[in-house]
């Protein structure tokens, strides 16, 4: 098995993200464009050559949409490609200000180095963008799948902002359940990449039987992805990560073992009930929830999470090197560190 073709498509995915966004390049706004180049990893100090993030959901899209055994025609989806990449970024900069996070790829944020008014606005830049790029699908698809795929994007982005919101709530909300929880990051994480493969099945000219489970595999394979973060957020090394990981105790972020150990009712939930953290306790903290099985717990979920999403990648039964690439892409996901 060789990965050349996810090493073309990457590269394919990122000149398609470079042309989008140079819609904005402009001499009078250069700054401006600055700031959303920044912000995708392509300049600024350790820009080039540094983590661009994973390019997950792009990538996942490309490859569904070429797994009936052909990889020729992958190149024609690059724009849908681009516009999901460009909705995931655009709300990676205004969770960024939500969450009052500073770092992101082992950078400073976009809003700590312009400001939060600037920050918005560039956020704002990137959502118009992903429609101008899924408008470009008109070029190799039909009316009618162009349609079908925006729409989709266009309720996935509605859904970011339920997800969201409940995000948001649950930092003060003493009553925020494991149930809203599921809730959450079904309507974030999953949403997205759950879009990502149901609109490779829609451009490859899938039934609509068939679309949906695409829209299974992206589905689990999204909520495995998010704990899988939840459990790098409290255990990860932030060198790795390029996160911090004492922010999601420090901002009472209700992720899934946290949740977990607060349900349990133990000393870390007693601990975690008292509030006022200080980053010398961070450590005892996490070490107590892992005690306590918030780790097995969401290790355990992410196990059970991703027999599923593979249980529908091989209902679909990719063929060729595309789908061995994939069933290679989801376990590397699911191994990850960062």
């Amino acid at each position: 098995m060789t990965e050349e073709i996810i090493v073309e498509m990457q590269s394919a995915i990122e000149d398609e993200l470079k042309h989008q966004v140079n819609r904005i390049n402009e001499e009078s706004t250069k700054i401006f464009y600055d700031m959303i180049s920044y912000h995708m990893s392509w300049s600024g100090e350790n820009g080039i050559g540094s983590k661009k993030g994973k390019r997950l959901r792009p990538l996942l899209l490309l490859l569904c949409s070429s797994l009936d055994g052909s990889d020729k025609n992958w190149r024609h989806a690059l724009p849908g490609a681009a516009a999901i990449e460009l909705i995931h970024n655009f709300s990676l900069i205004h969770d960024d200000i939500e969450d009052k996070s500073d770092k992101r790829r082992s950078r400073s944020t976009v809003w700590v180095k312009w400001g939060i008014p600037q920050a918005i606005n560039a956020g704002d830049a990137l959502f118009v963008l992903s429609d101008m790029a899924a408008s470009d699908l008109i070029q190799n698809y039909s009316s009618e799948i162009v349609l079908k795929s925006t729409r989709l994007l266009h309720n996935t982005c509605l859904n970011l902002t339920r997800g969201q919101y409940l995000d948001m709530i649950s930092e003060d909300n003493d009553n925020f359940s494991l149930g809203d929880y599921w809730m959450m990051i079904t309507n974030k994480t999953a949403a997205l990449i759950a879009a990502a493969t149901e609109i490779g099945s829609i451009l490859a000219g899938k039934d609509e039987e068939d679309q949906e489970i695409y829209r299974q595999f992206g589905h689990y394979l999204g909520l495995a992805f998010q704990i899988k973060d939840d459990i790098l957020g409290i255990w990860g090394k932030e060198e790795t990560t390029g996160k911090s990981v004492i922010s999601d105790l420090i901002t009472r972020k209700k992720t899934l073992p946290i949740l977990f150990g607060l349900e349990k009712g133990g000393t870390f939930a007693k601990r975690w009930r008292e509030g006022n953290f200080k980053l010398d306790e961070i450590s005892d903290l996490s070490n107590e929830l892992l005690k306590e099985g918030g780790l097995l717990f969401a290790e355990e979920n992410v196990e059970k999470l991703s027999e599923m999403a593979i249980k529908m990648l091989q209902i679909i039964s990719p063929r060729g090197e595309i789908g061995d690439e994939l069933f290679f892409l989801v376990d590397q996901l699911l191994k990850r560190e960062s």
